[in-house]
């Protein structure tokens, strides 16, 4: 496990979010939607998750309940794909009750660097396609019948009961 919890304000998270092409307000010290979410860095402090769990009533797309990859940006050595299925692990162990349609992520083709398939790491963690969104992103599912094991991240303590 390479990822660590952190939170939406971290200052490591806050650096690389300000790099990623959907950052709305570059510089503010926050950079994650309302609602519930899991922020997790790599110990290294060049790799950035974000798992929002909107309530589907806020949700205008057609995958309203699923957990939401809202950015993922890596800058480090790490295999991305790698990092996407701890960061999916990490967020089982958080959140053991998985949504009926699992998470999403989308991509900007258009804003990512070329590449012959767009979302490539994300196939490779074991995401499907599931279309595009109304704007033109490209949807990236994964089920949870495809999800990892649940991992706890670096740092973190079993809950006592």
């Amino acid at each position: 496990m390479k990822w660590q919890l952190a939170n939406r304000a971290s200052t490591d998270a806050v650096r690389l979010a300000d790099r990623h092409y959907n950052r709305q307000k570059p510089g503010t010290p926050q950079f994650v939607p309302p609602g519930r979410c899991l922020v997790f860095t790599t110990s290294d402090g060049l790799a950035v998750w974000t798992t929002s769990w909107p309530l589907a009533e806020y949700v205008k797309h057609r995958w309203a309940g699923a957990w939401v990859n809202s950015i993922f940006r890596n800058e480090g050595p790490h295999l991305s794909s790698g990092l996407i299925r701890e960061a999916v692990a990490a967020t089982l162990w958080h959140w053991p009750n998985v949504p009926e349609l699992g998470m999403i992520t989308f991509v900007d083709a258009d804003r990512v660097r070329p590449k012959p398939t767009p979302g490539w790491c994300f196939l490779k963690a074991g995401f499907h396609p599931a279309g595009k969104t109304k704007g033109g992103l490209l949807a990236f599912q994964m089920f949870p019948s495809d999800m990892p094991d649940a991992d706890a991240p670096i740092g973190s303590q079993a809950i006592l009961l």
